[in-house]
């Protein structure tokens, strides 16, 4: 219990998961969790004055250390805008580990 709290307190939260951004990437999910999301921002458009995500690669991942990096991939596409991508991954963690508890 208190690990979740410290986990919320030290990342952003989205739908009750933790969101990790290093440079283009998101890490979405729990790493204790067999699945995670990762979105790899490919290219960006102008709005504006800022830079938004255009392209997006969306992957879901094991996060099993004993495979390899090729075989940790589930599932992969790619998304025209973040919300998009933010979207399928959500929904393909969401089944993988309900099918992982299942199972």
């Amino acid at each position: 219990m208190a690990d979740e709290k410290k986990v919320q307190e030290e990342f952003l939260m989205f739908r009750d998961k933790p969101m990790v951004r290093c440079g283009n990437t998101i890490y979405y999910g729990d790493m204790r969790d067999p699945f995670v999301v990762m979105l790899s921002i490919t290219s960006t458009k102008p709005l504006g004055d800022m830079e938004v995500a255009d392209r997006v690669v969306v992957q879901l991942l094991s996060t099993d250390q004993d495979a390899s990096p090729r075989e940790r991939i589930v599932k992969k596409s790619e998304k025209k805008g973040l919300y998009a991508a933010i979207d399928i991954g959500e929904i393909w963690l969401k089944r993988a580990l309900q099918q992982a508890a299942g199972e």
